[in-house]
């Protein structure tokens, strides 16, 4: 099923290639994607989702996980409650820093909030309506004039 779009002149093309028109012309894409994985406590997922979406995420994915260390290890240490919780976030690279800057406070005030973030730059991205909707680039979105 195909999307359309009018155009002012009356003419209807495609959305796809309306969306291809505002991306710049070749393999350049206005914005480069990162995932960003974020490891908290169970209890502060939510808070830290919240977060991290207030930066103009569209994608987060949340998932239980659990460390590798044994439970007689995470007695002794006083850690038996060692569930955990990964945040897999695509974010714009322009915003990584100001979302990793808000973490790391986060992760310094926040009682309970202690946690770890990485990111890992996407090399590539199939399709410019999936890059429109993960770099949030609302000019390239269906219905935007």
């Amino acid at each position: 099923m195909a999307l359309f779009a009018k155009k002012k002149n009356t003419e209807t093309v495609p959305a796809e290639a309306q969306a291809a028109k505002q991306l710049p012309a070749g393999n350049i894409a206005p914005f480069k994607l990162e995932l960003l994985i974020t490891i908290v406590e169970k209890n502060k997922a939510e808070f830290y989702a919240d977060l991290i979406q207030s930066f103009d995420v569209n994608f987060q994915f949340l998932t239980p996980a659990r460390g590798t260390a044994k439970a007689e290890i995470l007695d002794y240490l006083g850690l038996a409650d060692s569930d955990k919780s990964v945040i897999f976030s695509v974010v714009r690279s322009d915003r990584l820093d100001d979302i990793v800057y808000m973490l790391g406070t986060k992760f310094r005030t926040v009682r309970g909030g202690k946690g770890v973030a990485v990111s890992v730059p996407f090399t590539s991205v199939i399709g410019s309506s999936v890059y429109a909707f993960l770099c949030n680039a609302r000019s390239t979105v269906k219905g935007d004039e």
